[in-house]
């Protein structure tokens, strides 16, 4: 029996789709001793594509009906339940365990140390916006870098203070009280100094 395709040779296998006598350059071998013509090479080739992809649809299929009921959780759920937390832990912090609000300026009459804390720092801005210049007089500060209004000015006179050409300025308590210790606060920090006549 000869090839089908080639009537000079001797056929070797037959097609085991369509049975037809095959030489060897035309049988296709697509498993271990099982051979095929061309046309039904291909045709099994596709076929076995289709079932492969068959089954991953269903398989596919499958596990979105069991995720059906759960859905997956993306950045923007993680982004939003910490921010909605965050949030509710700001407000808990405000209304429920915040500090009270700083003491007006009516209490800064009876603690003048908080008052001159509050100036050294309003000092410090001027000398950095000023172009490392120091005020000639306290009231300078006053709107844009100290908080004062007018009728509160007098508690600047609880305060001595000076430009100093060696410290930049000079900053205390104008009458500390006999025995107490005076903060005298410059550019290069704090010393005390234990207040016997009651100035500064």
């Amino acid at each position: 029996m000869y090839c089908k395709n080639h009537p000079d040779r001797r056929a070797e296998h037959f097609c085991a789709g369509c049975d037809i006598p095959l030489c060897a350059d035309c049988a296709e071998e697509t498993k271990p001793g099982e051979f095929y013509c061309f046309q039904c090479a291909m045709l099994v080739s596709v076929s076995a594509v289709g079932t492969s992809i068959k089954g991953k649809k269903d398989r596919l299929a499958e596990k979105q009906e069991k995720d059906k009921g759960r859905k997956k959780w993306t950045p923007f759920h993680y982004f939003v339940v910490i921010s909605s937390v965050m949030i509710l832990v700001m407000w808990g912090v405000i209304l429920f365990g915040g500090q009270k609000a700083p003491a007006g300026t009516a209490d800064l009459a009876g603690q003048p140390r908080i008052l001159l804390f509050m100036v050294d720092g309003a000092i410090k801005r001027y000398a950095h916006y000023e172009e490392k210049r120091y005020p000639l007089q306290l009231s300078e500060l006053i709107p844009k870098y100290l908080s004062l209004r007018k009728e509160e000015l007098p508690l600047l006179d609880a305060l001595a203070y000076a430009t100093d050409p060696g410290l930049g300025y000079r900053l205390s308590l104008a009458d500390p009280k006999p025995g107490e210790m005076n903060l005298i606060i410059s550019p290069k920090g704090i010393q005390y100094e234990t207040s016997t006549s009651g100035g500064g």
